[in-house]
């Protein structure tokens, strides 16, 4: 028998279908697959408690104990990673969560109210799009104190107008397609057209956005930590890491800091990837 592409074997083969037999899209999933699978059960497959100290193997480098090696104090880098992907992904997906869910609302009463409403409701994104998320981050942070709950609430916030401009473009579109005005006339309320119709068919961009999203609330979140901003040690956080990291490179210790940035790195271009395929695909449907 002919044996099957790796991309149609194994656990990878929902995922090709689910990527429409796209290669780069298949990788993609199957990252995020790993890392949500490493997150959840983190405490089961990592080698060493992330926090253990061991002196003796202070910037070890890559050792059959220490894979990736270990920090400054001796903890062990890829039990660090592995714990990391839980704050590194648990935030963004909060942040992604709330967004969407506060910029659909606002984009799509927006576009369906119009006028004053639409008006009123545009200007407010504007406003808050006008302020650097990092930046709404920093000062909630003053106000509050360093810490993950802090930076989640102002991302959330700032990039509410990024998904509230997208659904209230696509809104404003649907809601001049014949089908909503064949469900007013049936005396459809504007909340049911809306929830029951005029969402679902804007779902799958909003999709697409919110992926996107996710990579780059990631980068925000991890920078905040690098600051001390955002998630405190001990705990593990990829931002964090790279931030302790920086000293070891003076030292030649490369993989403390290389890790967790490599980490990032291939988290948001795996989001960027099946959000953007998720967008061509809306856009080969619709022609």
């Amino acid at each position: 028998m002919t044996a099957l592409p790796l991309h149609r074997r194994g656990f990878l083969a929902p995922l090709a279908r689910v990527a429409g037999g796209d290669k780069l899209v298949t990788a993609a999933l199957a990252v995020l697959t790993v890392l949500t699978v490493a997150a959840v059960l983190a405490p089961l497959i990592a080698p060493h408690d992330p926090d253990a100290v061991d002196l003796s193997a202070t910037l070890s480098g890559s050792t059959p104990d220490h894979l990736l090696g270990a920090d400054q104090s001796g903890r062990d880098v890829l039990s660090r990673l592995i714990f990391g992907a839980r704050t590194g992904l648990l935030g963004p997906l909060v942040v992604v969560l709330v967004s969407t869910v506060l910029g659909t609302l606002i984009g799509v009463s927006a576009a369906w109210h119009g006028g004053a409403v639409d008006a009123v409701l545009s200007r407010a994104m504007e406003l808050v799009f006008s302020f650097p998320a990092l930046l709404l981050a920093i000062i909630l942070v003053a106000v509050l104190g360093p810490g993950p709950t802090a930076p989640v609430i102002a991302m959330s916030v700032a990039y509410a107008p990024y998904v509230g401009r997208l659904a209230r473009s696509v809104a404003l579109r649907e809601k001049g397609r014949p089908y909503i005005q064949a469900y007013q006339v049936q005396g459809w309320s504007g909340w049911m057209i809306c929830v029951g119709h005029l969402l679902p068919n804007i779902a799958p961009l909003v999709l697409a956005q919110s992926a996107i999203n996710f990579g780059y609330a990631l980068m925000d979140l991890a920078a905040l930590s690098f600051l001390g901003l955002g998630v405190q040690p001990p705990a593990a956080d990829w931002g964090a890491m790279i931030n302790d990291g920086s000293q070891a490179l003076l030292q030649g210790a490369m993989l403390p800091a290389l890790a967790p940035g490599a980490a990032i790195v291939i988290t948001v271009v795996a989001f960027s990837t099946v959000g953007e395929s998720i967008a061509d695909r809306v856009a080969r449907r619709e022609r």
